[in-house]
């Protein structure tokens, strides 16, 4: 008999392994023959035990991530329909599918990474997906100058990793237009360098935030953005950290 992540995968009932065992243990799957609540990944089932699985807020888009875009688009009331955006660190999508939900015309990714875009979002036509691309030397690549040149881009998203969003931010100041807006979300992890991090990654001393703040404002002084909104994010980070939700617009 097979697992129970491994049928809902099977089932169409879950996008991945990974997402199936996150939904049976968040109790979102349930046997409708007799009513009980699965729990337990690995359990062994009968291939024709009916299944159903409940509504999950976290399974709206690819990742949790475009939870914490929509939150910034809902506190700005900041509308997507027919402009093309930009996606930094564009990973498995979950900005780009947020985007595209909030009825964005075309998503140009950029990720250093391979093959971790969702695949019905890589197959998407309103999807361009640029992989190996270090965000760092945006402005010297001809991939993307060229879609950019198919389709302009007036607002950029950006949701990165492992690296400090100021090594970015110069990149973004050459490449959107005046009156361009930048929607990021600011890992503080990423920003206080080894020594404002523990041995779990995580940042321990809240006088580090307002540093992070200081430092990312600063830097978007610099690169010809004014920083309008600054919030937490309503979503931690899936190891724990705070995250911040920035809004800037390109002089």
């Amino acid at each position: 008999m097979p697992r129970l992540d491994q049928l809902l995968l099977r089932r169409g009932l879950a996008r991945s392994r990974t997402r199936a065992q996150r939904l049976i243990r968040h109790g979102r799957v349930r046997r409708l023959d007799d009513g009980r609540v699965l729990t337990r990944p690995g359990e062994k089932l009968a291939e024709a035990i009916p299944l159903a699985v409940d509504e999950d807020p976290e399974e709206r888009y690819v990742s949790r991530a475009g939870l914490k875009l929509e939150a910034l688009l809902e506190a700005l009331a900041l509308e997507l329909t027919g402009r093309t955006v930009l996606d930094v660190g564009q990973s498995t999508g979950g900005f780009t599918d947020c985007a595209l939900h909030h009825g964005a015309a075309h998503v140009i990714g950029v990720e250093v990474g391979h093959d971790q875009l969702d695949a019905a979002l890589r197959e998407d036509a309103r999807v361009t997906c640029l992989e190996g691309l270090n965000a760092r030397a945006m402005h010297d690549d001809t991939r993307l100058a060229a879609a950019l040149s198919r389709h302009p881009a007036d607002i950029a998203v950006m949701d990165v990793a492992f690296i400090s969003q100021t090594l970015i931010l110069p990149e973004l100041g050459a490449l959107l237009p005046a009156g361009g807006e930048l929607l990021s979300l600011v890992k503080p992890q990423f920003e206080v360098g080894p020594d404002g991090v523990n041995s779990r990654g995580l940042v321990t001393d809240n006088r580090r935030y307002a540093e992070v703040e200081a430092r990312i404002r600063e830097t978007c002084e610099a690169c010809g953005f004014e920083v309008r909104h600054w919030r937490e994010s309503p979503l931690r980070g899936g190891d724990g950290n705070r995250e911040f939700l920035l809004h800037a617009r390109r002089r």
